[in-house]
């Protein structure tokens, strides 16, 4: 067999299953530009949207007192400041001081910073396991626990989503290999499902260890800061936060930030200190963000925390009961990240939808294909935040109540993909 270029390939292939529609899509359908202060109403395109795609939960990426933390930060650090990775050289006390106040927020021993959430994530599995352990896991992880379980030189076994008797089965099978082997079993869940809004069963899981000895990762970037009564995430909200081994956040939704971290016992924290190669390798969190963090933790608990969690469910608990009276499907959408499922009539489908919310009800949320969900699923993906109003609901509701009418007319039928129109 004759030696193929790599560039070849490359270009021969369409991208995958996004990148077929490439040519149609960019700057429309795929990597929108949105413009304007961060928020619920900013332009895409050059027109006045609703925005319905941040993840800015708790709407704190425009919070003045953060504002003026950042402002601060930049002027005292620069961006730079500190220099190297956090084992060598970029290492201050203020990033201790940001860790332990997430290990007491979540209840653990001991906490490590992460430079982005997702890579932190992915080196977390990699360097917790080893050649004989086997991973269980829900088979609509997301893809960063995806990435992390596939570096695993061992078995991995997936279970069908939140289905525990399943989880019950594959852990049964995952067990008697570990004894067989000499390896030990972890359990990889997410606290809440970032495309369904679903909640993990963490409460079943957890109960499972009286079955079966293995331990528990989630993964709570959804969760964290807004589930549970004070906030510490899906495992507060279930009452199981000591049943949970390693907890795992991220400063990208709630906090509206960059960055992420892990909760758990000191000695396994200080193992990762000593061995997770995307934090080993890479740049510390510069102090800007590390200044800013601390703040956008001090509010999320206090009781301004409270506040702005209990307006975020207020609009998220309405627009759901909208949609189901309405008749869309949105799941088991719990939390506050709604998925409006439009099923039958695929892409071209949708994109003529898509074009009609954004051009014609200046509405704008994402429309979500495979590979980010499963084959044949599309979804329009609305997700509530602290600074979007009832009004901004009651609008929203109408909008897709006119576009429901349209659908089941066929009035987006036909296989032409709605071209973009670009101003």
């Amino acid at each position: 067999m004759a030696m193929l270029d790599i560039f070849d390939r490359i270009a021969r292939d369409s991208g995958g299953p996004i990148g077929q529609y490439f040519e149609q899509g960019f700057g429309y359908y795929m990597y929108p530009r949105l413009e304007g202060e961060l928020g619920p109403h900013m332009v895409f395109n050059g027109i006045p949207v609703l925005n319905w795609s941040l993840n800015n939960y708790l709407g704190l990426a425009n919070h003045p007192e953060i504002r003026k933390v950042e402002t601060q930060a930049t002027a005292d650090w620069g961006l730079s400041a500190p220099m190297g990775s956090r084992m060598l050289s970029g290492h201050t006390a203020y990033h201790e001081k940001l860790e332990r106040m997430f290990a007491d927020f979540e209840k653990k021993e001991d906490a490590f910073l992460f430079n982005f959430g997702y890579q932190g994530i992915v080196s977390t599995i990699d360097c917790l396991t080893a050649r004989h352990d086997v991973i269980v896991y829900d088979n609509e992880a997301h893809a960063c626990l995806l990435d992390g379980i596939r570096l695993h030189a061992g078995s991995k076994y997936k279970y069908r989503h939140n289905d525990m008797a399943d989880c019950d089965r594959v852990l049964a099978r995952a067990c008697r290999e570990a004894d067989e082997n000499g390896g030990g079993v972890l359990l990889i869940t997410e606290g809440v499902y970032g495309m369904t809004g679903a909640l993990g069963k963490l409460d079943e899981i957890v109960a499972l260890k009286k079955k079966h000895q293995f331990r528990i990762l989630i993964d709570d970037a959804h969760g964290f800061g807004l589930m549970g009564e004070h906030g510490r995430g899906t495992s507060e909200h279930f009452g199981v936060m000591d049943g949970v081994d390693i907890y795992i956040g991220a400063f990208a939704k709630s906090m509206a930030s960059i960055g992420g971290f892990v909760a758990g016992p000191r000695k396994i924290i200080n193992y990762l200190r000593l061995n997770m190669r995307s934090q080993m390798y890479a740049k510390s969190q510069p102090m800007a963000y590390v200044l800013s963090n601390i703040k956008r933790l001090e509010i999320i608990m206090s009781p301004e925390g409270d506040e702005r969690r209990r307006k975020c469910m207020e609009i998220t608990h309405a627009l759901q009961k909208g949609f189901r009276e309405q008749g869309f499907d949105i799941g088991q959408a719990e939390a506050c990240v709604t998925p409006i499922h439009i099923d039958g009539g695929g892409i071209a489908q949708a994109t003529k939808i898509a074009k009609d919310l954004r051009e014609n009800y200046r509405i704008f949320c994402s429309m979500v294909i495979y590979p980010v969900i499963p084959k044949g699923m599309i979804i329009f993906r609305i997700v509530s935040t602290a600074a979007h109003t009832m009004e901004d609901v009651e609008y929203t509701l109408n909008a897709f109540k006119e576009i429901k009418a349209k659908l089941d007319a066929g009035q987006y039928d036909g296989d032409d993909i709605a071209a973009m129109t670009v101003k």
